[in-house]
């Protein structure tokens, strides 16, 4: 059993054979699926997939950072909303900082990022956090949070030692390895060194981030396997020992237990 603890199958991408991918995922060993929101235009696509597949996939709320503009605030707003109604999200996510395409919105950004991180703590919920050219910003917002209820996962970490050393500093986030520890040229082996498998969740990003043997392809939930076997190859540690703890770190930050 493993978990895909951030998938985006209720995107676009899936719409013409998604009951196939989730199948697809099954086959594979994928017991949960975890899938972030983007923004408002995306809420009610992945609450039809969750409530489509309740026993499979699970909803997040947020607002992603490269979707902060000029009217970000009405976009909190509608976060906001959701969180104080009854509502079916197990974390807050997926936010956090992106200044790979643009560095316009960076205020913006921060300060949608920081409101998040109190509804997190208010509400009682994880955050899932999306760093991208960031890394320096991310840990000042965070590091005052050290030694508070706050507790998340580092999306798709992509980083050095030296980085993977200083999020540890975070002792109650995971971070989450996807397909580019496959890549070739990906300096992830030698970062998850640093990093003990405890600390780990695997995820696919899908549709994105495909995992060799399927660079370059639409990623989807069933490629999980091929980064779960990179990683146990890695860690010299044996598949099943690494599904077992991967899968208890993801279900005991998303409050599902084991």
């Amino acid at each position: 059993m493993i978990i895909d603890t951030h998938s985006h199958l209720f995107l676009e991408e899936f719409d013409e054979d998604r009951p196939q991918v989730m199948e697809r995922a099954k086959a594979a060993g994928v017991a949960a699926i975890f899938m972030p929101n983007i923004d408002s235009t995306t809420i009610e696509q992945m609450l039809a997939t969750t409530t489509q597949y309740p026993d499979l996939c699970y909803p997040m709320i947020g607002l992603h950072p490269t979707s902060v503009n000029a009217n970000y605030r009405q976009e909190l707003a509608v976060v906001r909303q959701r969180l104080t109604l009854p509502h079916p999200f197990v974390a807050i996510g997926e936010i956090g900082l992106d200044l790979y395409w643009d560095k316009t919105y960076l205020k913006e950004q921060l300060d949608a990022f920081e409101q998040q991180i109190k509804w997190a703590i208010e509400f009682d919920l994880p955050v899932v956090i999306h760093t991208r050219e960031a890394s320096d910003y991310i840990y000042k917002v965070l590091a005052p949070y050290i030694g508070t209820p706050l507790r998340g996962i580092f999306h798709s970490f992509t980083g050095t030692a030296e980085e993977a050393e200083r999020l540890l500093e975070f002792d109650r986030f995971l971070i989450g390895i996807n397909g580019i520890v496959t890549f070739k040229k990906s300096t992830l082996p030698e970062a998850l060194r640093m990093i003990p498998l405890e600390r780990i969740v695997l995820e696919t990003d899908s549709p994105y981030l495909a995992p060799v043997p399927y660079r370059g392809r639409r990623n989807e939930s069933a490629y999980l396997a091929e980064v779960l076997n990179k990683v146990a190859d890695i860690y010299q540690t044996p598949v099943e020992r690494v599904a077992e703890l991967t899968t208890t770190n993801a279900l005991q930050m998303y409050g599902m237990g084991r």
